[in-house]
């Protein structure tokens, strides 16, 4: 078994690159997924950012109102470190879980760790490979504004919140540019999983 991290910018198209791993066979454990999974209504994480924030970023229905929520955060860190250490240990933990689970059934694949703060949280260390998804810092801004419509302020907000794109493109082992087209960045990363499959049969061999 191979276990490798992915991450990228917000917008850069880590998700994109995620399923292409996942078309072509890989095993993908998503933490951004977790992430929403563990402030569902009502569990533990909700109740202590609602305690936290008050219930002036919840939605209708109960649940955290995410655009809300990130409005606060991402224009103040010490808010932004107050959520990571209500969320982060539960993300953790349950990664944690997920990944003891596929150990278990000792299966010859490539899994992917996919964690958007993967090199901001320290969830890379003992990763042999990180790959990271890369797009200039522009086109990064344009998609995010263009995706969540946002404006140019909340897009600056999120964007800097994050480990610049060009300092995660330095710790990459692994660099895939998704700033061409949808089949230029499907045909890389198919050639990124052949590599991962290859170090599987390198390993068995020795």
């Amino acid at each position: 078994m191979v276990i490798t991290g992915l991450t990228g910018g917000i917008a850069s198209g880590k998700s994109t690159v995620s399923a292409f791993l996942k078309d072509a066979g890989a095993i993908i454990v998503d933490a951004d997924k977790i992430a929403r999974e563990v402030v569902r209504k009502g569990l533990p994480a909700w109740q202590d950012i609602v305690n936290t924030f008050g219930q002036s970023i919840l939605l209708p229905d109960g649940e955290i109102n995410r655009i809300l929520l990130g409005d606060v955060i991402f224009n103040d860190p010490a808010q932004k470190q107050v959520l990571n250490q209500i969320v982060h240990p539960w993300v953790f933990a349950e990664t944690a879980t997920r990944m003891t689970e596929i150990e278990k059934k000792k299966l010859n694949a490539v899994v992917i760790l996919d964690v958007p703060l993967l090199i901001e949280s320290g969830m890379d260390t003992g990763l042999s490979d990180i790959i990271v998804v890369y797009v200039p810092e522009q086109v990064q801004f344009q998609r995010l504004m263009t995706r969540d419509a946002l404006t140019q302020k909340q897009a600056l907000a999120r964007i800097r919140s994050q480990l610049s794109i060009e300092e995660k493109k330095k710790r990459a082992t692994i660099v895939i540019d998704n700033s061409n087209s949808l089949e230029n960045t499907r045909s890389i990363s198919l050639t990124v999983y052949q590599h991962l499959k290859e170090k599987i049969t390198r390993q068995e061999i020795s």
